[in-house]
């Protein structure tokens, strides 16, 4: 048996992770993460939270810690998500907080305290593939996690335990029902952890930086259009917001500058291309990508459709054209259900 640190969030999925694990015969000891200095309202990093995972560890008689990574939270998840909006791109602070504290510094502080493994709730898998270590999509497809996992490298996933992945999210509920766990029904986080639904993003960023009035054009006429729009808050694909300028068509932001400030609006199609430019590459198997000549799948959001590709150093080519990723955002790379790797979206 192993002695495994879990990461645990006061959800019903790493308390669930955490029971298997004591159940299994595991040395097992909790961990709940003390990020966000500030008021939360997510179901994530708040004070209740804390409370819920201690409860659960009391129960199933394993000791539970709590550290405080508030300083390295700022500096590596919120200050770049806030230069990220600067920029006019569209980051993703929980694929961020995965890579640089849960599976950088929490997982080297439990292998420091000598720890085999470090568990979470993740619906993901731990698989063999090709001879190598990978992760793989979780039996619960609709749940299915692995996206933003995609930028773990193969040292960190060789030390992960991933108990939930083998379940569907409905029998996991069963399981923590069964374990007596008072979180069983307690519902998944959903939003940005940092940031209340009463202060909102807007307000969020208008502490920390400039927000700028777009210059909103228009890509049939490249007529300026008179429209509110901030110009750090917008996304490119999105459509909420922008109106039909007055033609009863939907409109999206197809494109955006940050030099100028500038906000372009377009049709749906006008979203669609054939490749884009990718950087921050991270490959599971510690080696380069797959060769351009190896077709893989490619995932541009959490939920998100795969669809067909080719990796050519920094650019994907996609098979047949799909809407663009907005920049900042994270593409993770499949082979069949096989995570192969991700990057960053540079446009």
């Amino acid at each position: 048996m192993a002695k495994v640190m879990v990461a645990m969030s006061g959800g019903v999925d790493s308390s669930v992770a955490a029971g298997l694990l004591v159940e299994q015969g595991h040395e097992v000891v909790g961990a709940t993460l003390k990020l966000w200095g500030g008021t939360s309202d997510s179901g994530c990093c708040s004070v209740s939270d804390v409370e819920d995972a201690r409860r659960v560890a009391t129960q199933i008689g394993i000791k539970h810690f709590v550290f405080n990574f508030t300083e390295e939270f700022e500096a590596k998840v919120v200050d770049p998500y806030v230069t990220s909006h600067s920029r006019g791109e569209t980051p993703n602070p929980c694929a961020e907080c995965n890579r640089h504290i849960k599976f950088d510094l929490l997982l080297e502080r439990a292998v420091r305290l000598g720890f085999d493994y470090l568990a979470t709730g993740h619906y993901a898998r731990v698989v063999d593939h090709r001879g190598k270590i990978h992760l793989a999509r979780g039996v619960d497809r609709a749940k299915d996690q692995s996206y933003v996992l995609s930028m773990l490298k193969s040292w960190q996933i060789k030390r992960l335990m991933l108990p939930v992945g083998e379940y569907p999210k409905t029998q996991v509920r069963e399981i923590a029902r069964g374990f007596g766990f008072r979180n069983a029904d307690k519902g998944d986080s959903l939003e940005v952890c940092f940031i209340t639904k009463t202060q909102g993003r807007v307000n969020f960023l208008g502490e920390r930086i400039p927000l700028r009035r777009a210059k909103v054009v228009d890509a049939s006429t490249r007529n300026e259009l008179d429209m509110d729009l901030i110009f750090e808050t917008v996304t490119v694909g999105q459509r909420k917001g922008v109106g039909t300028l007055g033609d009863a068509k939907r409109h999206y932001v197809i494109d955006k500058d940050a030099t100028s400030a500038t906000v372009v609006l377009g049709a749906e199609r006008d979203l669609y291309v054939r490749s884009q430019r990718i950087h921050n590459a991270v490959f599971a198997s510690g080696e380069a990508g797959p060769s351009p000549e190896h077709e893989i799948l490619v995932q541009g959001a959490a939920h998100g459709t795969a669809v067909p590709a080719y990796l050519d150093r920094d650019t994907i080519r996609y098979l047949q054209p799909r809407r663009r990723v907005a920049p900042g955002q994270l593409l993770a790379f499949y082979d069949d259900d096989v995570v192969l790797g991700s990057a960053l979206v540079k446009e």
